[in-house]
């Protein structure tokens, strides 16, 4: 099938670190938060309102673009902080903000500034894309539909030609990897209720990943379910066939994770770059699915189901507690030096030590995420060595690495 322009990757970044990974691994755009009106601000993985300068330059200069979440509630006493942190996206050349909330939306969009509609809005229908075209290029869809609902709306907005405030053709968003709420479009109060903490502000405290037993208050007795974590969905994974998703007209493709880890980071960008490629240069193929797969199965996830795309009206639930991923990383050192001219990395290993074909990653803010196998290594008097001790080592590496990186030992689960 022919298929004019290709779609657009955006990719969850939290730290420095994730940040030059997204862009190394072929992210077009990347999505973040700054300062508490967000909805990961609870996260210890978060930016804040001066590091925008930089964040902006670094995604600039290497071709990405950069939208930054305004998308929580939103109350009165707030709105002087979200007329400051909108002058500061301008300020800084952010190319949109994402919101759902009408008070940021109506003051991006008095500024000018490019907005967004967040999944917290739920869209599902066409007349609220219609509503939302007055101020917004681009929607972010309900993770609730199908690909059948999904191409129908991509079609009326041709046909009934809604565009935005760009002229263009309003774009349809969809994620299509990461963590799902159990809740509809993240809408849950579970937190609120139990810990007094809102998950609609950022402070979601996973109340629904936990263990949980089932009793007829009236009896007293236990109800026989076949697990403990009832309310915990499965990881969202489309890439088995996110060709039918590109032909039902999505144009952006967003990975869930600004709270997960670099190296997730770094492979979900980099499987799905080269998944949306294949699709469109005709190479898609079960094969490499499969292989992709395998990959994804590497880094953090719940297991993989479909989502609700393909028509399921109920969730897939996870079996078991924390992540499912088939490796774990172990810290064992840092680097303490790098030689540029012979791509040579000095590493203390302050934690654990390394034996020869371990695979290890090393990880720094600007570094990004570097993943080898070590062909060789040496000890501090240049003699190669097979298993390492603790203290100082030389090995090749790939690509720049920087002091103060971290190493870590990748181990099979």
């Amino acid at each position: 099938m022919f298929r004019i322009k290709m779609v657009e990757l955006t990719a969850p970044v939290g730290t420095w670190a994730s940040l030059r990974a997204a862009i190394d691994n072929g992210a077009d755009s990347v999505y973040l938060g700054v300062g508490d009106l967000n909805m990961r601000s609870s996260s210890a993985l978060n930016f804040s309102i001066k590091d925008l300068p930089n964040l902006v330059n670094i995604c600039h200069e290497n071709g990405v673009k950069i939208y930054v979440t305004l998308n929580t509630v939103v109350f009165d006493d707030e709105l002087e902080k979200i007329d400051y942190i909108l002058d500061e996206l301008i300020k800084n050349g952010v190319d949109a903000v994402i919101a759902s909330d009408l008070s940021v939306i109506l003051k991006a969009a008095k500024r000018g500034l490019p907005i967004h509609i967040s999944t917290q809005a739920n869209i599902t229908n066409i007349e609220a894309i219609k509503f939302y075209s007055k101020w917004a290029d681009t929607v972010v869809l309900s993770r609730e539909l199908t690909l059948e609902r999904i191409k129908i709306l991509s079609e009326k907005i041709k046909v009934l030609n809604i565009r935005g405030p760009n002229g263009h053709l309003i774009r349809l968003e969809a994620f299509v990897h990461g963590a799902l709420c159990m809740a509809i479009s993240g809408k849950c109060y579970l937190s609120l209720d139990l810990e007094g903490k809102s998950a609609n502000r950022g402070e979601c405290h996973q109340i629904c990943r936990r263990k949980y037993k089932l009793y007829n208050a009236q009896t007293n007795q236990e109800l026989l379910i076949d697990r403990e974590h009832i309310m915990s969905t499965k990881d969202l994974c489309t890439l088995p066939f996110i060709d039918k998703l590109i032909d039902c007209g999505v144009s952006v493709f967003k990975i869930e994770g600004r709270g997960r880890q670099p190296e997730y980071v770094a492979l979900t960008t980099r499987i799905y770059k080269e998944a949306i490629q294949s699709v469109y240069d005709d190479s898609f193929s079960q094969q490499k699915i499969e292989k992709w797969m395998e990959q994804l199965n590497r880094v953090y996830n719940r297991g993989f189901w479909e989502g609700y795309y393909l028509g399921k009206s109920l969730g897939e639930w996870t079996d078991q507690e924390g992540s499912s991923a088939t490796e774990v990383k172990e810290y064992v050192g840092f680097v303490s030096n790098y030689f540029n001219n012979i791509g040579v990395a000095e590493i203390n290993l302050d934690a654990g030590i390394l034996n020869l074909n371990d695979n290890i990653y090393i990880i720094g803010p600007t570094t990004g995420v570097v993943e080898c196998v070590i062909s060789e290594m040496r000890n501090n008097d240049n003699n190669s060595i097979q298993v390492s001790d603790k203290g100082i080592i030389t090995l090749k590496v790939p690509k720049k690495v920087r002091k103060n990186d971290k190493v870590y030992l990748i181990k099979k689960r």
